[in-house]
């Protein structure tokens, strides 16, 4: 029995680390900044600060993109960092690895996160995957072990992952490219169109979290900084909430269409399960006002919004670090069916 047991979720803007029997460690920014191409100067939220603020000289990246690694060299330093700040030591041995990785990506995708853990300072005994929507139906407080069909919709930063589960494996699954981050550059977008002001993406993603909502609403007011396209100086404006709806609406009515193809493929009776228990929707987006509502308005299905989402993936790893039953579900890749 490994001494220490991990859950890794490697997501696009943030990493979550789960220990056994401890809970959450870690849940910090999936960002590294880099001075001169070779010193790691700041990781996790401390380079998320600088992030958008650094001189020419200091490169702030996100390592993951899209819910795949798409920097190694990076992703490698990061993790070498955060494991070091969890467990108080560079170099440990002796311990166990669950990560999360995504059903829709390749083969080589998946098999790199493996990789990375084996390649760092941490000198893991074991390392296993878990399926990320199997951990999100977990977190979600779901059971995915019984014959019981089950949907979650994970909106993440990057995508948006939908999955029917049953029996403990996936039975369907499609990814989108849409997440919160393309919601950010759409409102990004749109405040230079209509307010001649450009902003950056962290000053996106307030307007987001203070304004946006998936329905008409009654229109709500944020002042926001940024710079003016026409005279080049700082300035501050107000920007409403019908201008956020007009730059998230498109976006959210292409997961409710990801929704309804794979609604479209279910077997009958795991359809008659869903019409039961309704639509768990996770990730860091959940929670944009009336998402609920406007889902149920184009499936007619009950949804059901998941109490701490953003965190679904990490805990899941933890249910099956820490109950045996669930043990099974970690393991090699899993043969699935992907919608395209």
């Amino acid at each position: 029995m490994a001494l220490k047991t991990y859950g890794i979720d490697f997501g696009t803007s943030t990493i979550k680390i789960y220990k056994k029997n401890e809970g959450i460690v870690l849940d910090e920014r999936n960002i590294i900044a880099i001075s001169d191409r070779k010193n790691i100067i700041a990781t996790g939220n401390d380079a998320y600060e600088m992030y958008e603020k650094a001189p020419a000289n200091i490169f702030v990246t996100y390592p993951v993109r899209s819910g795949v690694i798409a920097d190694i060299a990076n992703m490698l330093a990061l993790l070498n960092r955060l494991m070091m700040r969890v467990n108080g030591s560079n170099k440990f041995s002796n311990a166990d690895f669950i990560v999360a990785t995504p059903t829709d990506i390749t083969e080589v995708e998946k098999r790199s996160f493996f990789d990375l853990i084996a390649n760092s300072n941490i000198k893991a005994r074991k390392i296993k995957i878990v399926e990320k929507p199997i951990a999100d139906a977990l977190g979600a407080g779901l059971d995915v072990m019984n014959a019981k069909g089950v949907m979650t919709v994970d909106i993440g930063a990057d995508t948006t992952e939908v999955s029917i589960i049953s029996l403990g494996g996936i039975v369907l699954s499609k990814m989108i490219p849409v997440g919160g981050n393309r919601l950010d550059e759409s409102i990004k977008n749109l405040v230079k169109k209509k307010y001649n002001l450009y902003i950056g993406d962290k000053t996106a993603e307030k307007i987001k979290q203070q304004l946006a909502c998936a329905l008409p609403s009654e229109e709500t007011h944020v002042n926001v900084c940024g710079r003016d396209v026409v005279t080049g100086l700082p300035t501050k404006m107000e920007i409403n909430s019908t201008t956020v709806y007009e730059a998230i609406v498109e976006y959210l009515y292409n997961i409710i269409d990801a929704i309804k193809i794979i609604l479209e493929r279910t077997p009958p009776e795991i359809s008659s399960d869903i019409i039961d228990s309704g639509i768990f929707v996770t990730g860091g987006s959940a929670n944009i006002k009336s998402l609920d509502q406007l889902i149920h308005q184009e499936t007619d299905l009950k949804v059901n919004i998941c109490e701490n989402s953003a965190n679904t993936v990490v805990n899941g790893l933890g249910k099956i670090m820490e109950d045996s039953k669930l043990s099974c579900l970690a393991s090699n890749l899993r043969q699935t069916t992907i919608i395209n």
